[in-house]
Order: C-alpha cells, then sequence, then structure tokens
C-alpha cells in the first residue's frame, strides 16, 4: 500500500467541555486541491489549524510522508498559509513581501531575487514588484499574499477562507488564478471555506463537514450526484425535500407513497429504509419536467411564480399539501409565457435520479 502524503488521524480537539472535532481522520495525496467545506463552526478551520500547527489536538496525529509533525513548531513545518485578512507587511514593497520568508530563511540574495520575480511572474503582478500594498486592490493583494507563501517552495499550501472579503466578480477571478497556479506548481493545496460553489469549482476532492465529523469525502460530482446524508444532499446544490412513506425497500430501490398520494418506484434510497418508516425524497431542480417524457412519476402542482435570470429560469411551484419546490426550467419550460406559466399542472421526475433519506 502506498503511504501517503499528508495523513491526519484521528484528529479530536476539544475547548473545555465542547468538542470542535470529533475523531476526523483522512489522506491527502501530493499535489491534491482537498477542501474541507461546511457551515461556520462546523470544524473545518479548526483540523486546519491543527495541520498549520498553530492549535495543538487534543488526540490524534498529523502525518507528512509518514512523519509526525505533532513536535515540529508551526514556523518550522514549512507549510504556506494563505488568510482571509492578507497579512502583508505595509511598509514593505511587493516585492520585499514576497522576499520576506525567503530572507528569513537567509537564502542567497540571487535565489531571492529570482524566485521574487518567478513568484511574481506566477501571480501575474510583476509591474507591481515597487508598489506598497496600500496601493493595491484586495484581489491584488491577495494574489501578493498567495506568492509570499509559495516563495520558499512548501509541500502544502493551507488556504483559510481566503477570497471571503471579496465581491463575487472578483472571488471569481481570484478562484481562476487559483487553479492556474495549482495546475503550473502541483502544491499539495487544502483550502477552507463555507461557500460550497467554490469549493466545486475548484477542488480535486471536498471533505463536508458537520458538528465536527467529516459527513462525506469525494469529488463534487460524487457529493452532488451520489449524496450519502440527507445533509450532504441538502448542502451542495439546491435541493428540494418532498415527505413521504416508505412502503417497501429492495437491494436500496425503494417504492414510496408521496404526501399527496402519489406512489412512485424505482427511488435509490441512500440509507436502510424500512417498509412503514417516514422519509424524504430528494429531488433537485433541474430534475423536474412539465412533459413526461421518460420522467415516469408526477404530481400535480399550482405554478406560483416565474422569474427569468438569463440563462435560465426558477419556477416556484405549490405541491397539494402546500409545500412550495424550487424548479429550474429546461428546455420543455422555454415556451412558457406570461399567464400561462401559472396554474395547476402536473410535474414530472425521473425516479432513478431522485434519493430517499430517512426523515
Amino acid at each position: 500500500m502506498t503511504q501517503p502524503f499528508l495523513s491526519i488521524r484521528n484528529i479530536r480537539k476539544t475547548f473545555g467541555a465542547v468538542v470542535a472535532v470529533h475523531d476526523v481522520t483522512i489522506d491527502i495525496p501530493q499535489g491534491e486541491f482537498l477542501t474541507f467545506l461546511g457551515p461556520s463552526g462546523s470544524g473545518k478551520s479548526t483540523t486546519l489549524y491543527a495541520i498549520a500547527g498553530f492549535q495543538d489536538p487534543t488526540a490524534g496525529d498529523v502525518l507528512l510522508q509518514g512523519k509526525s509533525l505533532l513536535a515540529v513548531p508551526s514556523h518550522k513545518r514549512n507549510i504556506g498559509m494563505v488568510f482571509q485578512r492578507y497579512t502583508l507587511f505595509p511598509h514593505l514593497t511587493v516585492a520585499e513581501n514576497v522576499a520576506f520568508p525567503l530572507r528569513v530563511r537567509r537564502r542567497p540574495e540571487a535565489e531571492v531575487k529570482r524566485k521574487v520575480a518567478e513568484m511574481l511572474s506566477l501571480v501575474r503582478l510583476e509591474s507591481f514588484a515597487d508598489r506598497r500594498p496600500g496601493a493595491l486592490s484586495g484581489g491584488q493583494q491577495q494574489r501578493v499574499a498567495l506568492a509570499r507563501a509559495l516563495a520558499y517552495d512548501p509541500p502544502i499550501l493551507l488556504m483559510d477562507e481566503p477570497l471571503s472579503a471579496l465581491d463575487k466578480k472578483l472571488r471569481e477571478e481570484i478562484q481562476a488564478e487559483i487553479r492556474r497556479i495549482h495546475r503550473e506548481t502541483g502544491v499539495t493545496i487544502l483550502y477552507v471555506t463555507h461557500d460550497q460553489e467554490e469549493a466545486l469549482h475548484l477542488s480535486d476532492r471536498i471533505a463536508l463537514f458537520k458538528d465536527g465529523r467529516i459527513e462525506q469525502v469525494g469529488t463534487g460530482e460524487d457529493l452532488y450526484l451520489r449524496p450519502e446524508t440527507d445533509f450532504v444532499a441538502g448542502f451542495i446544490g439546491n435541493s428540494n425535500f418532498l415527505a413521504a412513506e416508505c412502503l417497501e425497500t429492495a437491494n436500496g430501490v425503494a417504492t414510496i407513497r408521496l404526501d399527496g398520494g402519489e406512489v412512485v418506484s424505482g427511488v435509490k434510497a441512500g440509507q436502510p429504509i424500512e417498509r412503514g418508516q417516514k422519509a424524504r425524497l430528494m429531488v433537485r431542480p433541474e430534475a423536474f419536467r412539465l412533459k413526461a417524457g421518460t420522467a415516469t412519476a408526477g404530481f400535480a402542482v399550482e405554478i406560483v411564480d416565474r422569474a427569468f435570470f438569463g440563462e435560465r429560469q426558477r419556477v416556484v411551484a405549490r405541491t397539494v399539501t402546500g409545500q412550495e419546490i424550487d424548479i429550474r426550467p429546461t428546455a420543455d419550460m422555454a415556451d412558457m409565457q406570461g399567464g400561462e406559466a401559472l396554474g395547476n399542472r402536473q410535474v414530472f421526475f425521473d425516479p432513478a435520479g431522485a434519493f430517499l433519506f430517512p426523515a
């Protein structure tokens, strides 16, 4: 068995009676972009700080190429770090900021100059070398922080909510830069965010945290298309959860009765569900159709609202039990015009593309 590049083993962190991280275990291969995703307080940053050496875990271990890092002080772990706050030195120029970690390590001046030029080229800020941070935009400052973190060739780069202070358009631009830099450098990146779109855009894999534990690890496609729990299904992407009752299950496939009385067969059960048990059926907004086609399940709704967003539409429908559901129209909905979009009608979905979870 190949030894993992970075291994987090049963990390646990308590603050008094509060358990912030519960026995987190995950292996990260060299060169991977892994994102710790989850709501505030879910333990993702605490786990990152244990790797960085900023916090000592209560139990567990962090291994880099098979060697424990716990006895190594944070400043000697040779791990790069980029924070939400840029932490640049305001009295130093851009070039001097990037050079700082190299000079602290007493690298030869010729190497410092070469590396600073290389890093500024990497983040495309060569012409800003002599400016001070106060003369830069937020996005430019974050790119300087990224260049400084990479200047001494760390084996791992940790990034803690680095883009949360930027506006949406700038965030998307810097995300593209981070992806490019990851491709060009091959550095192993552990990235913390609560933004699911950011995680899906950037990551090779995502570890989704909930209440100090990892709920599921996988690619964005794994978490979106094959969620293991209703929390994963609800946190990744947009989801509709419909109340249901399980009538029978066989080989991980269930037949259910929706609250409106409709019987639906062929639904994948994400977890074991017994006959008669209350359940929640998850259907993605884009999975709904207004024409049956190959979608074999359906139920009556009232279309109560419709909005146009340029590349897509959004329809709000109300079920017979009064629940509002979100529908993201596809080609068969393109002909909906004005008032004819509203009113009572059927919506359809493919049961094989829906997921069933215990209530």
